[in-house]
């Protein structure tokens, strides 16, 4: 695909009227299609076709997804899959079916691939003790071979985490991190169940940057029980504090019919639409007023970080993990519930713990779903990366690639989009499209234009707020 450069000149714009007009939920676009359309039709055998079909590509750099399902306690917004324990032999029992499924996939790997990005997941990786970490990471070595400039990266909790483990994550090969804040404000934090201080926060990214990590990165929520513009101020004044290279801000979801832990939640506590709103005007003009760079969707950097140069030269990448910096490659995941990508296949883990240990047991990849794409799939999933990463279309590339005349293949799509034009969410000529500075924090419903599953398919999926 031809690279699109972003132009200097465009700032997003926070048009707080349009945004407020167009409420709507719609899927992250980590992948396209989304997860919600994978299917139990696709098992094992589809996965190792995928495979095998893939040998020379795989000879490629790879990435690697692992996922540590594990939690000391539960935090009452999560809505992620997850095992609360405090018995770290339990982690043991898992490592051993993490190793016994790398040698499952060995034989279709074909040797040791470069491995150029790294990321664990979870859960709380860091419930991990440094030995579990350094078996974890011997299983990684036999089986790929890290890059001296690949991306290694890990979600940490600072509440579990001291400066001794975070020196040993760097010298194990990790250099960047995830911390985990969500809210600094203490009756919020007592509210979702996650007690957590400025000073041992601040002891983790301190010892990050002594070890030499390349990035840190925080995590915020807004729309918690009991935050307020006041409160929201507050943190957002302490983490800027803090200085992380990257900054994520998600929306909080409440759906406690969805998600039970949220059932402890007092609803009346969660901020309305329109508080959330103010929250959500608020940072983002102090962020983008002391200096960061807003990547898209929730996503913020410095100037100078990996990102933020990666989305002025159009070379931003979305997956799984959220926005990348490399190339887009094939990605294994192992672990429970973990979601790869082989060419152009997805294939998902068995989600159930259980399930997941009956299937290595019986000598099984525990795929338990997955999806092929066809050519229309896969051309959809060029033009959403496209307007995810580039925030813009040229039509041509497309019409060159596929061999298709852009404005027939997409007659519904470009009426659509004429709507969204007089709106001033994208600006359309005769072979391009450009999303403007205020649609760029609309993007999803954008992206959600081109998504041929959204138009002519049903599902039960519940997605997030689009902003």
């Amino acid at each position: 695909m031809k690279i699109i450069p972003i132009k200097n000149n465009e700032l997003p714009e926070f048009d707080r009227e349009l945004i407020a007009k167009l409420p709507a939920s719609g899927p992250r676009y980590t992948s396209y299609p989304t997860a919600d359309r994978f299917h139990e039709g696709f098992k094992e055998a589809e996965y190792i076709r995928a495979l095998e079909q893939r040998t020379g590509a795989l000879n490629k750099p790879l990435s690697l997804y692992i996922h540590i399902p594990f939690c000391n306690t539960i935090c009452y917004y999560c809505g992620c899959n997850k095992i609360i324990t405090k018995d770290k032999s339990r982690a043991d029992a898992y490592l051993e079916y993490l190793e016994r499924e790398m040698a499952l996939l060995a034989p279709y790997l074909k040797g040791r691939h470069p491995l150029a990005q790294l990321h664990f997941g979870g859960g709380t990786p860091t419930f991990l003790s440094d030995g579990q970490l350094e078996r974890v990471f011997e299983m990684i070595r036999q089986h790929f071979q890290p890059l001296p400039d690949g991306e290694y990266s890990i979600e940490i909790d600072p509440r579990k985490v001291s400066r001794e483990t975070v020196l040993h994550l760097a010298r194990l090969g990790f250099n960047r991190m995830s911390v985990g804040i969500q809210d600094f404000d203490p009756k919020v934090q007592e509210a979702v169940n996650r007690i957590q201080s400025y000073e041992e926060t601040k002891e983790v990214i301190d010892a990050a940057r002594d070890a030499g990590f390349k990035s840190v990165s925080v995590d915020l929520i807004y729309g918690l029980p009991h935050q307020t513009i006041d409160s929201i101020h507050t943190t957002i004044d302490t983490v800027l504090g803090l200085t992380p290279d990257r900054l994520a801000l998600y929306h909080y979801a409440h759906l406690p019919h969805i998600f039970k832990p949220q059932r402890r939640i007092d609803t009346d506590a969660v901020p309305d639409s329109e508080e959330k709103l103010d929250m959500l005007q608020y940072c983002v003009q102090t962020l983008t007023q002391r200096g960061y760079v807003f990547i898209g969707m929730d996503h913020f950097a410095k100037p100078d970080d990996e990102l933020s140069v990666a989305l002025r030269e159009g070379r931003l990448q979305r997956n799984f993990q959220g926005y990348s910096t490399y190339a887009d490659c094939d990605l294994v995941a192992i672990g429970v519930s973990s979601i790869g990508k082989i060419g152009s296949t997805y294939v998902q883990n068995e989600r159930d713990i259980d399930a997941y240990y009956a299937a290595i047991d019986a000598g099984h990849l525990p795929a338990m779903r997955g999806y092929q794409l066809n050519q229309d799939d896969i051309l959809r999933r060029g033009i959403i990366q496209d307007l995810m990463c580039r925030f813009a279309l040229n039509f041509a590339t497309y019409e060159q690639t596929f061999h298709l005349s852009f404005p027939e293949y997409f007659k519904a799509e470009l009426a659509d989009l004429q709507g969204l034009q007089e709106l001033g969410l994208v600006r359309l000529a005769p072979n391009s499209l450009t999303v403007t500075p205020k649609g760029r924090f609309l993007i999803r419903n954008i992206a959600m234009v081109f998504d041929y599953h959204l138009r002519h398919k049903e599902t039960k999926a519940k997605y997030s707020q689009t902003v």
